[in-house]
């Protein structure tokens, strides 16, 4: 998407039909309310330099480089709520995506992230601790992305208390966004 885009070209291109609908407006800038949407949640892209260094954490990391990684990994996001099926093994088949899993002592997946890494940057989303939130997992992803991705900054981004929590870890908000869905 680029700014400025025409909130009724770019409507009339997605299918409303299916339940779930819904736009990433990456510079907050449409009005999608004419064909049928209404804000789900605005929010603000982070950046992090590379050069910052993370928060210590307890947790050892792993990639999830099979599916059985890959599911404990997406029912321990999920936390009951009925989505792990999201996350297909197919994902692993990636190479530019890593599933980031923090460990608990004995284990079992407790905290993590997706990281999507292209030539400049590495996208986070996704970001889950069982325990302590959000707050709990940035050490860990942000140790594993230090180790994997050396030189390239994190971005992403966050909302509402979330977002407070990545700029505690070293995040800067650098512009909002907005999701949209259709009703």
């Amino acid at each position: 998407m680029v700014p400025g885009a025409d909130s009724a070209v770019l409507a009339a291109r997605i299918d409303t039909t299916a339940p779930g609908a819904s736009v990433k407006d990456s510079f907050a800038d449409l009005d999608l309310t004419e064909a049928g949407f209404q804000v789900l949640f605005e929010a603000q892209w982070i950046h992090r330099p590379a050069s910052v260094p993370a928060a210590a954490s307890d947790l050892a990391w792993d990639v999830a480089g099979d599916p059985d990684t890959l599911r404990a990994w997406a029912l321990a996001w999920d936390d009951g709520g009925g989505n792990a099926d999201l996350f297909r093994p197919e994902l692993l088949d990636d190479p530019a995506t890593f599933v980031l899993a923090g460990q608990s002592p004995d284990g079992r997946v407790v905290a993590g992230a997706v990281a999507s890494r292209s030539d400049q940057v590495v996208g986070i989303s996704n970001v889950f601790a069982l325990d302590g939130g959000p707050d709990a997992a940035w050490p860990v992803v942000l140790d594993a992305v230090q180790w994997l991705f050396p030189s390239l900054p994190v971005v992403g981004y966050e909302h509402a208390d979330d977002l407070a929590v990545a700029v505690r870890h070293g995040f800067e908000p650098v512009g909002p966004l907005r999701i949209w869905l259709h009703i």
